[in-house]
Order: C-alpha cells, then structure tokens, then sequence
C-alpha cells in the first residue's frame, strides 16, 4: 500500500476545501421580508411636519452614573475576594450566577414594568 506525499495531500486539501466552499454558495437565500411592528404600522400624518426638537425622554429611567461606579466597585470587590481566597469558589459561583440572572432578566423585567 502507498501513501500519498505531502504534495499529493495537499492538492486533496485544497480540492475539497474548493467544494466545500462551492456548496456554501449555492445555500438557499434567507427570506428578506421585512417585519413590521404595530408601531410601524401607524398611519404617518402628512399635513403636518414632523417634530423633531425637543428632547426624547427614555422609556426606562437610565442608570446614573453612580449607580453604574457601585456595581462596578461591587464586581471588582468581589474578583479581588475570590483571588485573594476571603471568599469560596462556591460562594463566588453563587453570587456570579445571582449576577448573571439578573442581567438575563433585567431586559425582560424592565420592559414588562413599561408595559404596565
């Protein structure tokens, strides 16, 4: 039995990375159409001209800048506490994954108490 020289694997190589990338290109096409929300489909007044000055108020009260200073200082205070070994690994575990969850939650939290 023969094997095949560095050269002649190679040109294999290449000859199947050739169709690999000729059967991506003939994948179907993902549908385009574009998706409306009721908010889009309001009807746009046309006697009248859009305000645009003012100022746009948030749908949620945004985080200040001192609140964004102590989750930092909380995250940071807790890295330093699993490093220097004043916390568990299991303790650290559980207030990551309190974390976690709240990030995970927030954006639904939040946009369920602005449609209420």
């Amino acid at each position: 039995m023969k094997l095949l020289s560095g050269h002649s694997m190679l040109r294999i190589a290449a000859i199947s990375a050739l169709g690999a990338t000729a059967v991506g290109c003939t994948t179907p096409q993902a549908d385009r159409t574009p998706v409306y929300t009721s908010t889009m489909a309001r009807p746009v007044p046309t006697d009248v001209y859009p305000r645009i000055e003012g100022r746009l108020s948030a749908a949620a009260p945004q985080m200040t800048n001192e609140e964004a200073a102590s989750v930092s200082t909380r995250l940071s205070a807790l890295s330093a506490r699993r490093a220097s070994g004043a916390i568990s690994e299991a303790e650290y575990r559980r207030r990551l994954a309190e974390l976690n969850a709240l990030a995970e939650h927030h954006g639904a939290d939040t946009l369920n108490e602005i449609r209420n």
